[in-house]
């Protein structure tokens, strides 16, 4: 029994440490010196240990007893996997997702991410041409007057290259990093939508992007200086009524044939399309074209069907059909159709030439990758942060039952959440851009903050109206809520639904491309090369057998012990967090292997358990986020509630998705076997308090360094035509009055925080306060009623079509 027990502990430690098989067959055999010496082990245990170590640690034995008849049974259960799957498996980098998934973090990689920084030109644009273009742009112009950006807006964007940031300086274009993209749109999304999105789609996934990547030496050369200047307008067709979220049915045709071009005979394409839903098509003068090209005639080779690819189109040719516009929720940036029949093209006008001929899945997918982690996670992040930096203000300046509004615990718990969300959003974006420009192309990280972090920018607009009331909901030039209010389903919408994005994308493609070893043992079945194949299987069945067990004495250890013991790379108050990411961490990769494994190919059509999955890497993706720009920072105490309650939302979900995820497995005796595991105390972790609610709410509404980190780079100036800058102004206004007002009422009495103008003249005849106190009452009224105010029209300056009495 002593060496019985000796083994157990050895190996539940070295399991734990995660020790290679041959430390483990060692220290096996020093157990076994052990149980020898105590008369325990005779002759029979160190036969079967001899050939036991033998097998396992010599890796032709193993091989051919082991891994091959496994090699056998797995091929025959492996589907066979297209180059259309491989391709979108592939596409683009793991980076730190893939040490969440494997179940051991290393949190010193983590800190050792550099911090992301603007250079001296990105910041000289951001304060330049970024801010002018905010200050040149209304809202309210765009969105109601003018259904566009005025003609001097679209002129001043081309002029200072806002199309070129992705553009390398040789071909005139910007060449900004993935962070100052994110921060200029962030600072262009909180004064319009509009600007933004016109700003950031030619910067994301569009020509100029598979031009760079993709393009041939002579379509570099002469679109890119065009995109750059201005003088082409892109626009990028994918999605089409038979095709949204499954952009690989589109049924957009192109079929390779000779025809007449410029009065010649030249080997080229017959086109025909039907899209909808394409940013800039409307205004576009090159149109990127993603269509299946047919080769019936086999005049590129012996394929009749080479499949999805891309190309670029002039939009003036004849059989093009641009210009009508859809009109997304009362955002109305440039969207629309485009139909396209017979339109006959040289084959060169493929991106990448006739070599890229079907070739444009992987393009599109690993482009993707990049353009979905900066562009609508940017502008979701904004959105999140003017609810938040906005809400704040109100809420101390808006007034009921003699206190400021936000004094009210009911008002405390929405305001909470929008201070979390939008610091937890921020670092979020921080962290993925910081992968992109170290030359990641994060497919499963873009796929979660896309996810996310608009999410969270929806569920944060709602939260900013409840708390605005009356103010949010009457739209007009001083409204800074609405039309995010009212748009914020677009980015929800665009770039992968995110119902599937959730249920189906960041779990499909984060298990394989993660999990260390799922994604070699696939491919070793693709492998020609049978004796290659079968050392690929064997390194990775044999890794995964190892990798599963010291899950589940992690997930044991960390669950009985509530993860206590487990390492963090700090000593203060966010230690406990990084031990509870190690549990969920090895929870994760415990609870995948064990679906993967019983339930195989059908888990992929399980989309709840498979959302519920991804749930739980998305939250500690935005956990470790959270806590890496805590740690940028500096770690200042005053961003610590911001801190506590990002942290305590993302670990709890995660707890829930796991807890659900049990609950609803296929199997339920599997289920609560498994909730014993890895919850052997039941759950452990909950919600932010109302208390850390209470220390939140009043960071948004107290200037301090918490409001600065959350409005670091928006457009707050103050001047007319900005009301997020003229909000900031009274709200500053307020933190001087109010010490003034508390002291009037010391001496005359209680009286409510109105008509401060008339109660300055009263104060000042009484020598109660000096004449600059009675300014500050004065401009502290004038700024208090802006606020408070909505706007009012005459009613017929509303009706959008005028009557031809009014014409």
């Amino acid at each position: 029994m002593i060496t019985l027990l000796l083994l157990v502990l050895a190996w539940s430690l070295l399991a734990y440490r995660r020790a290679s098989l041959l430390s483990f067959s060692w220290l096996t055999a020093a157990v076994l010196v052990l149980g020898t010496l105590f008369g325990e082990v005779g002759p029979t245990c160190w036969l079967v240990f001899a050939v036991l170590a033998a097998v396992l640690n010599l890796t032709p034995l193993r091989t051919h007893l082991l891994s091959a008849p496994m090699f056998r049974v797995y091929k025959g259960l492996m589907p066979e996997m297209s180059s259309t799957e491989r391709e979108a498996i592939e596409a683009g980098t793991t980076w730190w997702e893939a040490e969440l998934f494997a179940g051991k973090p290393n949190w010193e990689t983590l800190h050792q991410y550099p911090k992301p920084e603007l250079s001296a030109e990105e910041q000289a644009f951001m304060d330049g041409p970024v801010a002018e273009v905010c200050r040149m742009t209304n809202d309210w112009e765009v969105t109601h007057e003018l259904a566009d950006l005025s003609p001097e807006v679209w002129a001043y964007l081309k002029q200072h290259k806002f199309f070129a940031m992705i553009i390398k300086k040789q071909y005139g274009g910007l060449e900004f990093s993935a962070y100052a993209q994110s921060r200029i749109l962030q600072k262009l999304c909180g004064t319009s939508a509009v600007l933004a999105s016109t700003v950031g789609v030619p910067n994301s996934l569009g020509p100029g992007e598979l031009l760079q990547h993709y393009g041939t030496t002579e379509q570099k050369n002469y679109y890119l200086p065009r995109l750059a200047n201005g003088d082409e307008i892109p626009c990028f067709a994918l999605t089409g009524p038979e095709a949204g979220s499954d952009a690989g049915a589109i049924p957009d045709v192109g079929i390779v044939c000779m025809g007449e071009w410029q009065g010649e005979q030249v080997l080229g394409m017959r086109l025909t399309w039907n899209k909808r839903y394409i940013t800039l098509a409307p205004i576009a003068t090159v149109l990127g074209l993603a269509f299946k090209l047919q080769d019936p005639e086999g005049l590129l080779g012996d394929k009749p069907n080479l499949g999805i690819t891309c190309a670029l189109i002039p939009t003036d040719m004849a059989g093009i059909t641009i210009g009508r516009r859809h009109f997304p929720l009362n955002v109305p940036f440039q969207n629309g159709p485009t139909q396209g029949k017979d339109v006959f093209v040289p084959i060169s006008f493929i991106i990448g030439g006739p070599d890229m001929a079907g070739q444009g899945w992987r393009m599109l997918t690993e482009c993707l990758s990049v353009g979905r982690g900066i562009t609508l996670p940017s502008t979701g992040t904004a959105g999140t942060r003017v609810s938040a930096i906005a809400s704040g203000a109100y809420s101390r300046i808006r007034r009921q039952f003699r206190i400021p509004i936000g004094k009210m615990e009911g008002i405390e718990e929405p305001l909470a959440r929008l201070g979390g969300n939008a610091y937890l959003s921020d670092a979020a974006s921080m962290l993925t851009v910081t992968g992109i420009d170290l030359g990641e192309k994060p497919s499963v990280i873009s796929a979660i903050v896309k996810y996310h972090l608009t999410h969270r920018s929806q569920h944060s607009l709602i939260d900013a109206m409840d708390i605005h009331g009356g103010k949010g909901i009457c739209l007009g030039p001083n409204n800074y809520l609405a039309r995010g209010y009212q748009g914020a389903p677009i980015a929800i919408t665009v770039e992968g639904a995110n119902i599937l994005t959730r249920s189906m994308i960041i779990y499909g493609q984060g298990a394989i491309r993660c999990h260390p070893y799922v994604l070699k043992e696939m491919l070793s079945v693709q492998e020609p090369d049978a004796h290659k194949a079968l050392e690929q299987f064997d390194g990775a069945v044999f890794g995964h057998i190892g990798f599963a067990i010291s899950n589940t004495v992690r997930s044991f250890w960390l669950g009985l012990t509530n993860a206590r013991f487990s390492t963090s790379p700090v000593t203060d108050a966010t230690a406990p967090y990084y031990r509870q990411m190690n549990r969920l961490s090895a929870n994760l990769s415990l609870l995948s292997d064990v679906a993967m494994a019983t339930l195989g190919g059908e888990l992929k059509r399980k989309e709840r358990l498979s959302a519920r999955l991804g749930d739980v890497l998305s939250q500690l993706y935005l956990v470790s986020a959270t806590l890496k720009r805590f740690n940028d920072d500096g770690r200042p105490d005053e961003l610590l509630p911001l801190v506590h309650w990002a942290c305590q939302d993302g670990l709890y979900q995660a707890q829930t998705a796991v807890i659900e995820l049990l609950e609803n497995f296929p199997s339920p005796m599997l289920g609560k076997l498994l909730g014993a595991l890895v919850y052997p105390w039941g759950a452990t972790l909950v919600r932010p308090s109302d208390r850390l609610d209470h220390q939140v709410a009043q960071a948004l509404q107290t200037p301090g360094v918490a409001r600065e980190a959350l409005s670091k780079d928006l457009y707050l100036t103050v001047e007319e035509g900005n009301p997020l800058g003229m909000l900031e102004q009274a709200f500053a206004d307020i933190f001087q009055a109010e010490p003034i007002f508390n002291k009037i009422v010391e001496v005359l009495g209680r009286r409510p925080f109105t008509g401060l103008d008339a109660l300055a003249v009263e104060a000042l005849s009484a020598d109660i306060i000096n004449k600059e106190e009675a300014n500050i009452l004065h401009q502290t009224e004038i700024s208090r009623l802006r606020t408070i105010n909505v706007d009012d029209f005459d009613p017929l300056d509303l009706p959008a079509k005028k009557s031809s009495a009014e014409l």
